[in-house]
């Protein structure tokens, strides 16, 4: 395998993760997955546990808000929450390739068996062409009886042939690769504007919400609403300043039919 998990968290922490569900949030459209799961771990004060590391990431770096470089990270959080045990996947890009992609998924998954990981939930957003008042969110996953479980009491829409093209990336595949486990597997799904440089965050409150409420993790959903009316009034701000120019450079904006997903 070309990548490596490095433990970087107490062996106290990790020796008590038992049969964890892992919710996976990389980077994708809107950030959707990304926003959502990096709230999730700032809000429940989770705990790094284990950080991943290849040569197969992308080459380059992040400049930091002290003006230096960062090498892009992978890391798993835990959380012992009074339901069950969670691990995160979080971090800052997705593997370059398809290969990588592969041997990332089952990286992950060896870890997630080593520690008898019951199932997991990968997060990703949907493009569309305009901004959704009120995204959807939609859930597929690799058998029904996992559907049917966070389908109950919840909004999630499990209709989503048609709707969606390919899953690419992580999202996908964990998804796909786990079945061949025996693991069960959920992907959630919300709706957000599909233009690179938007930020998903109400695709990622509606499906905060729906975690919130399937896994009892009590974590304050107003946080992310404060957030998003700060966003929402830069942008407007922006706007007001730039109507024309962000007019003219959105026509010149062309999407196809086919939404992909991340």
């Amino acid at each position: 395998m070309s990548w490596k998990i490095n433990t970087v968290g107490k062996k106290s922490d990790i020796d008590q993760i038992k049969n964890p569900v892992l919710i996976e949030g990389l980077p994708g459209i809107g950030n959707v997955g990304k926003i959502a799961a990096d709230f999730l771990v700032d809000e429940l004060k989770a705990v790094k546990v284990y950080e991943i590391f290849s040569y197969k990431m992308p080459h380059s770096v992040f400049v930091n808000e002290k003006n230096l470089v960062e090498l892009p990270s992978l890391e798993i959080y835990y959380k012992k929450s009074k339901k069950q045990d969670i691990l995160f996947l979080v971090g800052d890009i997705q593997p370059i390739d398809e290969e990588s992609n592969y041997e990332f998924c089952d990286t992950v998954l060896d870890l997630f068996e080593k520690h008898k990981g019951k199932e997991i939930i990968t997060l990703g957003g949907i493009g569309l062409k305009s901004v959704p008042e009120v995204p959807k969110v939609y859930c597929t996953a690799n058998n029904l009886k996992i559907i049917e479980r966070y389908k109950k009491g919840s909004q999630l829409n499990d209709k989503i042939y048609g709707v969606v093209g390919p899953i690419v990336g992580v999202s996908g595949l964990l998804v796909g690769l786990s079945k061949k486990r025996n693991i069960e597997a959920i992907a959630i799904l919300a709706e957000t504007y599909g233009h690179p440089m938007y930020l998903g965050i109400k695709g990622a409150r509606e499906i905060v919400t729906i975690l919130n409420k399937k896994l009892d993790l009590n974590v304050k959903i107003e946080d992310l609403d404060k957030e998003i009316k700060e966003i929402e009034s830069e942008i407007k701000k922006a706007e007001s300043m730039n109507t024309k120019k962000l007019q003219s450079s959105l026509k010149k904006i062309k999407f196809k039919d086919t939404n992909y997903i991340g």
